[in-house]
Formats: C-alpha cells, structure tokens, sequence
C-alpha cells in the first residue's frame, strides 16, 4: 500500500489546522507556508474536506478555516478518505480481479493487511496527535520559521490590494 501526496497533505494540513486554529482561523496561505504544500494543491483538498464536513470556512477579514468539530472526533482514515485517497493494499482494489478476473493467492493477505491499516488510522485522532509533546514542539518551530514567508505573503496580498484601489 502506497499512501499518496494527496492523503499525506490532507492529514498534515490539518494537524496544522487543529495546531493552530485553536486561537483564531487559519488561512490556506499560512499552512501551504508552514507545511511547503502547493496554494492551489491545498485549496483542492480544502473543497473536499469542506463537503466531508470536516472543516468550516469563515469569510472577511481575519478570516480562514477551522475544524468543523473537535479534533478529538476526527480521525485520521475519515480525513484520508475525505481527499478519495483509498486505504488499499491489494492490486486489484479490493475487487478480487486481480488474476485473471479472479482474486490471487494472496488477496486476502492484502486485504488483511488493508483492514489493520484503516483500523489503525481510524484508531488515532486529530485531538491525539496534538497532545503528544514531539508534534507541538515541530509545530511551533514550522511556525517561527515560516512567519517571514507568511509575512511576506500578506504584504503582498496588502500591496496588490491597494494598487487595485488606485
């Protein structure tokens, strides 16, 4: 089984978003600044984590994103899966067509090992990870180290902002 970027990004922009959403909401531009994940990358998984329910947009200034609910209701498969990243092992998809439209020798090898991986990751939650004392100490150096690109960002935003006025 292979997770993707797609699942990886989902599930650290919102550890991100749980980290730091606690005070105030969190913009796109922060977490891609903090986390090195593409804007437009973000904003995809954004709209589906927003369908699944799992994250609130806030409009106007001061705006962002926050958790929908408490992160200690949010696990780690349910986000996976918000993003259409399949939990899988098996070659096949879990379809048992793997060998000539029939399942191989070791499909329910696979399809063994893809049940404990999706139990495990439904077993953790956002509320978890962000008790454990390595993810807030990580979070609170990505921070420090991003707030010049974070900075630099807005002024931009600020800058286009005001020569759009003149």
């Amino acid at each position: 089984m292979r997770l993707t970027t797609k699942g990886r990004y989902a599930v650290t922009a919102m550890l991100d978003l749980a980290f730091h959403s606690q005070i105030k909401p969190v913009t796109l531009t922060d977490i891609a600044a903090r986390q090195t994940i593409s804007l437009s990358y973000l904003e995809q998984l954004f709209a589906r984590l927003r369908r699944a329910n799992m994250v609130k947009g806030i409009r106007g200034p001061g705006g962002g994103y926050t958790l929908s609910g408490s992160g200690v209701n949010i696990n780690i498969a349910d986000i996976i899966a918000a993003v259409d990243e399949p939990i899988d092992a098996t070659k096949c998809g879990g379809e048992a067509n793997c060998l000539n439209e029939k399942g191989c020798l070791t499909h329910d090898l696979w399809m063994g090992l893809s049940d404990q991986i999706r139990e495990y990751l439904k077993s953790i939650t956002l509320g978890q990870l962000l008790d454990k004392h390595d993810m807030q100490e990580a979070a609170k150096k990505q921070e420090l180290e991003s707030a010049q690109v974070i900075e630099i960002h807005r002024n931009a935003n600020l800058k286009t902002a005001v020569n759009d006025l003149f």
